[in-house]
């Protein structure tokens, strides 16, 4: 038992009703019972009834994951992708980077580019470094240049924008797209 709470209640000056909860360790159930007290050395149980105990959760920050996600989710509030403006998402990866222009309306993938792609993957050394990065942004504004789309919003995807993120801006401006 984690914790025993107590509640008191007089209901009548000759019956009074006290109510021990009782938590018990390493499980969210808690057992509560009822006992009538005439006297305070005699004590009597009426009935047990069982509660579901629901436990203090954590907040979605505690995670760097969830810090992510939960700035993408902010940024996804403000950021739609239309036909005239599309909106560039971009994703890393330990190992790759990921980038798409988006049709949030239409609800389609217009183009899409990654550090995974044929023509990117045999002339990079890796695939998560900021020269990679920038290669997808240039791959992706050339694809997007040839299906005349020539201005995108920017979604960072909730990751900070440093390093390889702004590497894929960069390449993207370098490339002829305008956000």
């Amino acid at each position: 038992i984690s914790c025993i709470s107590l509640q008191w209640t007089p209901k009548r000056s000759s019956s009074l009703p006290l109510v021990v909860s009782l938590f018990w360790k390493g499980t969210r159930t808690m057992q509560a019972c009822s006992f009538r007290a005439t006297a305070l050395s005699t004590l009597a149980p009426t009935r047990p009834v069982a509660r579901a105990f629901t436990p203090v959760v954590a907040k979605a920050a505690d995670t760097r994951k969830a810090s992510t996600q939960a700035r993408h989710k902010r940024l996804r509030k403000k950021l739609n992708g239309t036909a005239e403006r599309p909106r560039l998402a971009v994703f890393k990866s330990n190992e790759h980077i990921y980038a798409q222009v988006i049709d949030d309306i239409a609800g389609h993938t217009l183009v899409a580019a990654s550090s995974v792609m044929k023509d990117l993957k045999g002339t990079l050394e890796s695939g998560a470094n900021v020269v990679a990065a920038e290669a997808v942004g240039k791959k992706l504004a050339e694809l997007c240049l040839a299906k005349n789309i020539d201005k995108v919003c920017f979604d960072r995807g909730g990751f900070q924008y440093h390093g390889r993120i702004q590497a894929v801006a960069e390449g993207a401006r370098a490339g002829g797209l305008n956000f």
